[in-house]
C-alpha cells in the first residue's frame, strides 16, 4: 500500500507535487484540484508501464480519486515502477472538507 498525505500537509507542500487525478471525466464536473493533470486510472497505469511518464521520474507524485480506492492502486502502481508517489488520504471529498 502506497503512503497517504492528508489534504493540510499536501495543501502546506503543493509546489512540491505533480498531482494525478485518477478519476473518470464525468467524476471531474464536482471540481478539481487546481493546477493537476487528469488521467484516468487505467490510462495512468498503462503511461506507467509503457514508460510513457519518465520525465516525472525525479518527482514527487501525488495520485487521487473520488474516495482514495483507485487514487492507492495508481500509487502502488507507480511506485512498482520505481516512482516517488503517496495517494491523498479520502480523495478529492478531503481536499474540500480540509
Amino acid at each position: 500500500m502506497a503512503d497517504k498525505i492528508n489534504a493540510n500537509d499536501l495543501k502546506s507542500q503543493i509546489n512540491d507535487f505533480v498531482i494525478i487525478d485518477v478519476r473518470e471525466s464525468d467524476e471531474l464536473k464536482g471540481g478539481v484540484i487546481e493546477g493537476s493533470i487528469h488521467t484516468p486510472l487505467g490510462l495512468s497505469i498503462r503511461n506507467v508501464k509503457k514508460k510513457q511518464i519518465e520525465d516525472l521520474r525525479d518527482k514527487k507524485i501525488c495520485t487521487y480519486c473520488g474516495t482514495g480506492y483507485r487514487g492507492n492502486i495508481a500509487a502502488d502502481e507507480l511506485i512498482k515502477e520505481g516512482f516517488n508517489a503517496v495517494t491523498l488520504e479520502g480523495g478529492y471529498p478531503s481536499w474540500n472538507s480540509s
